[in-house]
């Protein structure tokens, strides 16, 4: 959908995606703090599979720009917990084309 010059898209925040996003800087905070000395005895501890955790856990390597777009609800239509939970790379210069966020113009 493209929109027309001079318009900015609504705002709005993907609650599940946020959420997600809450979770893994908190995970990542009880890991850093060495709290729980693996990703598998936190995953156990909070009852999730290891292999969710982990890819939730990925979410902490995304651009702060996108990170703060997606809290913001700028983020485009397609960038969903779905999309963002499949593999994407590393590198933040990288991850622009897949998740870039609307950018309003002033």
């Amino acid at each position: 959908m493209q929109l027309p010059d001079g318009a900015t898209p609504s705002r709005r925040t993907d609650n599940t995606l946020v959420k997600a996003l809450a979770r893994a800087f908190r995970w990542k905070r009880m890991l850093e703090s060495g709290e729980f000395a693996s990703i598998s005895e936190l995953a156990k501890k909070e009852g999730i599979a290891f292999t969710y955790m982990a890819r939730v856990l990925r979410l902490t390597l995304l651009a702060p720009d996108i990170v703060e777009a997606i809290l913001d609800g700028r983020q485009r239509p397609e960038v969903t917990l779905a999309r963002v939970l499949e593999p994407f790379p590393v590198e933040w210069m990288s991850q622009g084309a897949a998740f870039e966020p609307y950018h309003e113009h002033s």
